[in-house]
């Protein structure tokens, strides 16, 4: 299948790349955020592309992001490609907000070994894999090499945010996920838990990054958490992790998927795009519908103005 694993032009000075995403300079001065079908697993890329992947997280969070402007400014400016989003410069503040409604992944991991306080947020002894808690609890990590737990006082004691600004950036992650969580809700979803990035601009907090994508959150299907709440089906990457994990021979990942499993992949992806906004997901455009994602993106940053078409 027609893959964008990955771009590069010497027409745009490249900021970073990323295990998903390449940031570039656009002509304007603004970010150009071109999200690939690289999927991460682990911590590192895997050698097969998922297509349409790219798409769906630029989709999604520019859905996401439209949706949510009531609550809090974001960094879109436009989205020239399906793969590529146009963005305001931020400062980032270097904190993952971490939501989370139920107890599952690493918190419940580190549950079961009997840790009881999470970022600070102290949880009761006998809880279940997937008990919801009565309210959305925040455990925030810092972005870093390895990203770590740590609290909202000892975030403010490292000079990562001042206590005012956490504050803030946590009374707006809760109203995001809460909102979310009932759009979600009407369409047969759970919204498990995610992650929101914040920045400033000009001294305000705006929203950065990707929100309420596949590869930022965990989404569960409510006619199935109704059914069985420990064997929920989770409607997310989660499903190449399990590959990955069965099979795994000595002690080490495969670092390629086959055909059936890519495939499938791109099938979750597209399915929870359209489930989350009602609409499939639109993969072609004027200039090269249904045709090489490479040529059409390029094909759109000529035609936006971004780049020079190439004689």
């Amino acid at each position: 299948m027609n893959t964008l694993n990955h771009f590069d032009t010497p027409q745009l000075e490249l900021l970073h790349r990323g295990k998903v995403r390449d940031s570039y300079r656009a002509p304007s001065g603004e970010r150009l955020i071109v999200v690939t079908d690289r999927l991460s697993a682990f911590d590192s890329v895997l050698e097969t592309p998922v297509a349409h992947k790219g798409a769906v997280l630029n989709g999604l969070a520019a859905f996401w992001f439209d949706k949510t402007r009531h609550i809090i400014p974001n960094h879109v400016i436009s989205l020239p490609d399906p793969n590529v989003t146009l963005a305001q410069e931020a400062e980032p503040i270097r904190v993952e907000m971490v939501v989370r409604h139920y107890l599952t992944g690493s918190m419940w991991r580190g549950y079961q070994q009997g840790q009881r306080s999470f970022s600070g947020v102290s949880v009761p002894d006998g809880l279940t894999k997937h008990q919801q808690f009565p309210e959305p609890i925040v455990t925030p990590t810092t972005k870093e090499e390895s990203d770590r737990e740590i609290t909202p006082e000892n975030l403010v004691a490292e000079g990562w945010v001042s206590a005012e600004l956490y504050e803030q950036m946590r009374a707006k992650a809760l109203e995001l996920f809460n909102f979310a969580s009932q759009w979600m809700a009407e369409r047969g979803i759970i919204l498990v838990d995610t992650k929101y990035e914040f920045g400033l601009r000009n001294g305000e907090l705006i929203l950065i990054d990707e929100i309420h994508t596949p590869d930022s959150s965990r989404f569960w299907s409510a006619e199935d958490y109704a059914g069985n709440p420990e064997t929920a089906e989770q409607m997310d990457k989660e499903y190449v992790r399990q590959w990955l994990i069965a099979n795994k021979q000595d002690g080490q990942y495969p670092r390629a998927l086959t055909p059936e499993v890519s495939a499938e992949a791109t099938r979750r992806y597209l399915d929870i795009y359209e489930r989350i906004t009602g609409a499939p997901l639109p993969t072609g455009n004027g200039i090269t519908p249904g045709g090489d994602v490479q040529a059409r993106l390029v094909g759109n940053l000529v035609r936006a103005g971004i780049m020079k078409e190439v004689i």
